[in-house]
């Protein structure tokens, strides 16, 4: 391993992680807030960086008249004043999941139009934050099936939202007459926000036609009850909404640039809006240090966003460690050539790793262990793989949720 290569990275994932944690950027969106008059203020706080969220929230607000947080097991760090905090199933819902929402809806239930509910909303929301029209069974057997074909988080937010009692603008709904700020750190690509979270407080502009399209695509098993839901109609309007977004992968993307730069790299940032293969991205990255290699200055190739895997092994893996692990072959025996990729949330699909590192001594290394990267690969088994090399990127849970941001670094 290039260890010169490795210190570098580690230093850029926590840079890059640090810059967009919402501390400061709830505490920003907080900063003219005030309280209507007469009006309770309740806060929910919903996804991977619910807790987060909610905890600077109250340090700015100080008494609130109740809220609650939902986020992902191993997530929540402590009692907040005012606050109560659950723990609940990611990215499948379980019934810790629809347990919480029910909680959440009895307390926005009654509210009048002096009220406010402050909606803090980051990733994971989707699963996190659920109250299904179907059985809670079948709700999870879709959702894995969607996970498994490789759907984008677009086209399973599509299928949720017709499927739940909160999401597509339906939570708002059951927050009115009250008046609803939401403050939003995005996981989407793009940040339309009626797919972050499959958006529980913004208007769903979705059809049935789409719904049905999207099942139909991927031939997915649903129930007559399921089919029925897809075509009830979601809130096309909501009033007293108020929206602002206080983070992106554009900003981890410019905050992982602006590291590299200081580790002296000259940055290129290829794009935020990286949405293909897992694999397709890693191989595509180590083509580009291919042609780099030559040069006498180090560079660093920047792409955010967040890839997708199609299943066809039982390994243990996420979408970064498969995008590292397929950049492998690539940059195979290219001496100061690394490709890294991490979840800004800090755990990668089903593990407890951020994400993973290859360079070009990954290949010697992995053969040297009985490791065959293709049949790896096939298997979707790049957490293993990695492990055996000290290839795999650990943060613990972040606090924050932007997506993903993969570079490939090449220094002469």
């Amino acid at each position: 391993m290039d260890q010169r290569l490795r210190k570098d990275v580690d230093q850029i994932v926590s840079a890059s992680i640090r810059a967009v944690l919402p501390d400061e950027a709830v505490q920003r969106a907080l900063t003219n807030y005030q309280p209507r008059s007469g009006g309770k203020t309740l806060v929910v706080s919903v996804g991977k960086a619910a807790w987060q969220m909610a905890h600077a929230a109250v340090r700015v607000l100080g008494d609130i008249d109740g809220g609650i947080v939902i986020t992902k097991y191993g997530h929540s760090k402590g009692e907040i004043p005012g606050i109560d905090c659950y723990e609940a199933g990611h990215p499948i819902p379980d019934k810790n999941s629809f347990a919480a929402t029910e909680k959440a809806l009895q307390m926005v239930s009654g509210l009048t139009e002096k009220d406010t509910v402050l909606f803090l909303l980051s990733g994971g929301g989707s699963a996190l934050l659920e109250k299904p029209l179907i059985s809670g069974e079948e709700l999870q057997d879709i959702t894995g099936q969607l996970l498994a074909i490789g759907a984008d988080i677009v086209e399973m937010n599509t299928i949720r939202k017709r499927l739940s009692g909160v999401k597509g603008g339906r939570f708002a709904q059951a927050c009115a007459p009250a008046h609803i700020v939401n403050i939003i750190l995005s996981d989407v690509l793009g940040d339309p926000l009626d797919m972050i979270a499959s958006g529980p407080t913004y208007p769903d502009p979705s059809t049935w036609e789409q719904a049905k399209g999207i099942a139909e695509k991927y031939a997915l098993k649903l129930s007559a009850r399921a089919w029925k839901c897809l075509k009830q109609e979601t809130p096309k309007t909501l009033d007293r909404v108020t929206t602002q977004i206080t983070g992106s992968v554009r900003e981890l993307c410019a905050a992982a640039a602006a590291e590299c730069e200081k580790l002296g790299y000259r940055t290129v940032v290829l794009t935020d809006c990286l949405c293909c293969e897992a694999r397709e991205a890693g191989s595509f990255l180590a083509s580009v240090l291919r042609t780099q290699t030559t040069d006498a200055n180090a560079v660093a190739y920047i792409a955010g966003g967040e890839t997708v895997v199609h299943l066809t092994g039982s390994g243990l893996g996420g979408r970064n460690q498969e995008l590292a692990l397929a950049a492998a072959p690539g940059i195979a025996g290219l001496d100061g050539t690394a490709v890294f990729s991490v979840g800004s949330d800090g755990t990668d699909g089903p593990t407890d790793a951020a994400g993973g590192y290859v360079d070009g001594d990954t290949m010697e290394a992995l053969a040297a262990k009985g490791y065959d990267v293709f049949d790896v690969l096939r298997r979707n088994d790049s957490y293993h793989a990695l492990k055996e090399i000290n290839g795999l990127i650990f943060t613990g849970p972040t606090g924050t949720n932007v997506n993903d941001v993969a570079i490939a670094l090449f220094k002469p």
